[in-house]
């Protein structure tokens, strides 16, 4: 029953005091429910870690200081969709147990070219070259965001800080989730996605403008978004979360190979369950001689629009396919 029919029940003094004071309860409780789980909790340690903020989309990197440094997107409480998500953090941690928010670096307001509803800054990347980090994000420039997505590109000397927008990558179609991987070679290459596509492309040296042309990445079963590229034992995984539904959970984690990398892919198989979330999003980086994988879960909040990150050890088979990775929770400490 909504409020403007509790107001028709009676015009009574008394029923309209009782009335007042069960909107203001159940206020109390629904603010509590959205706020209270995502305290942090200094006696805990592992999964999610982080819980002072609710976070989706991980991208992590190891850069040259010998740091793991992550990149998510934000989703603001109360939930309301994926509309509110408006600005970015970055943690790193040197031993994956302790992580330092290093606090925020983007906001919708600071993209000059965006909506000016703000709003809709989704999954990004980031990457390093010749002195310079490169942090992508994808975010609509109109009223209409579903048809007017860009790739904005914002630089800084530091990893996370002093990030300034430069603008948005020209020629591309309305995609999102950007992805920037560079190979041993010193090349960049630059793959996005969503509905279903997955394309890549190369990078010229200046990091913000495409080197001829897209094309779509053939081999992918399943395709639906969240495109991350790694490279181990000279072979290239992109990794995606696909369109699967099992039991009303969404989004498993799949991945191909190639020898290439842009393809041809050949579909490997999946590499992680549905969370507890409607959505999935991963990376994986190698760390001080382990691989991780990272992704997101609904675990703090029970709300599928407010998701916290967490990562987990990822191990590979002889042949070079992934084993199942399984998430694990928090684990007190004593």
């Amino acid at each position: 029953m909504n409020k403007y029919n509790l107001l028709r029940i009676s015009t009574s003094r008394n029923k309209r005091t009782f009335l007042s004071a069960v909107l203001v309860i159940s206020c109390v409780i629904s603010a509590t429910s959205c706020f209270a789980q995502v305290k942090p909790d200094t006696n805990a340690v592992g999964n999610p870690f982080v819980r002072d903020i609710y976070t989706a989309d991980p991208s992590a990197h190891v850069w040259k200081d010998g740091r793991l440094y992550v990149y998510p997107s934000h989703d603001i409480a109360p939930a309301r969709g994926c509309d509110l998500m408006d600005q970015y953090h970055v943690y790193s941690t040197d031993d994956m147990v302790h992580w330092k928010d290093h606090g925020e670096i983007l906001r919708a307001s600071q993209v000059e070219w965006g909506r000016p509803e703000g709003g809709f800054m989704w999954a990004p990347d980031c990457a390093y070259k010749n002195g310079t980090y490169y942090f992508y994000f994808p975010h609509p420039s109109g009223t209409a965001w579903n048809n007017t997505w860009k790739i904005g590109v914002a630089t800084s000397k530091n990893p996370a800080s002093g990030f300034k927008s430069q603008g948005y990558i020209k020629g591309l179609e309305s995609m999102i989730d950007p992805c920037v991987f560079i190979d041993d070679d010193g090349q960049a290459y630059f793959y996005y996605g969503g509905g279903g596509t997955c394309k890549g492309g190369k990078l010229k040296d200046n990091m913000i403008e495409i080197d001829g042309e897209m094309r779509k990445m053939e081999g992918l079963e399943d395709f639906h978004e969240a495109t991350w590229i790694h490279k181990r034992n000279g072979i290239y995984y992109l990794s995606y979360s696909d369109n699967h539904d099992v039991n009303g959970k969404h989004n498993q984690m799949r991945y191909a190979t190639s020898n290439s990398p842009l393809g041809p892919w050949t579909y490997k198989g999946i590499y992680m369950d549905p969370t507890d979330s409607y959505t999935n999003h991963g990376s994986i980086v190698q760390f001080k001689g382990q691989w991780y994988a990272f992704y997101h879960n609904s675990s703090l909040s029970n709300q599928d629009w407010l998701r916290s990150i967490c990562v987990d050890k990822l191990y590979y088979n002889a042949d070079g396919t992934i084993q199942k990775v399984v998430p694990t929770g928090a684990i007190k400490s004593k």
